[in-house]
């Protein structure tokens, strides 16, 4: 099957923002991170996309370095600012990952759902018509920060779920492994290309029949 992105979408100027942490960012590890890969393939395909953000870094590779990925950051840090980011930058698609530094720094396991399922309808209110994509996080090689983290992820879906049908749950943590990592917490720079894998094949899924909700274009 074709799972290309649809005519009505080739031609388009996309606004993408990469929202999370520092595995968003790259930091540490690979500085882009996924990022680089995932438009190398969509430029490939022929789509016209800006990552867009208050942050940017990435290699001469990466032609569009925009990005919202904040080294440290948990679910509330991102909450206490994304209204002020959505309005900046009116992106089409959000690309969410974040949850890893909640787990890392034991804050209030039992609520990060909440927290998760909070910053979901605070980008909805603002950014109706976009398509936001949710990650589960990546794995770690930690044990015990290894057993929040399946907690965590495990009530992803159900959180995702309740939101609609422009809400897109991203399984990243099945795809990857602890050899996915370059150091305990942050992927490699092979581990950003499995995760550029995964987005993408998530994007071709919900956009195979349907443009985007939102694009409007190059406005």
């Amino acid at each position: 099957m074709d799972t290309r992105m649809p005519p009505s979408v080739a031609g388009r100027s996309l606004r993408i923002m990469p929202l999370g942490d520092s595995i968003t960012d790259g930091y540490t590890t690979y500085p882009g991170g996924y990022r680089v890969a995932l438009w190398q393939r969509l430029n490939a395909d022929g789509h016209h996309v800006t990552f867009v953000g208050s942050q940017t870094n990435g290699p001469v590779e990466l032609e569009t370095r925009a990005h919202e990925g904040h080294p440290g950051w948990r679910i509330d840090q991102l909450d206490a600012h994304i209204n002020a980011w959505l309005r900046d930058t009116d992106p089409h698609i959000i690309l969410l990952l974040i949850g890893t530094n909640d787990m890392n720094q034991n804050y209030d396991i039992d609520n990060a759902p909440q927290r998760l399922s909070r910053l979901i309808d605070h980008i909805l209110a603002v950014q109706p018509h976009c398509e936001l994509f949710v990650a589960t996080v990546p794995p770690q090689d930690n044990p015990v920060r290894e057993r929040r983290v399946r907690r965590y992820n495990k009530a992803v879906p159900a959180v995702v779920a309740q939101k609609g049908a422009q809400v897109h749950l991203v399984d990243l943590n099945d795809a990857m492994t602890t050899a996915d990592l370059g150091d305990a917490v942050h992927p490699s720079q092979a581990g950003h290309a499995r995760m550029a894998e995964v987005w993408y094949d998530a994007l071709h899924a919900v956009f195979r029949d349907d443009a985007p909700c939102g694009v409007r274009g190059d406005s």
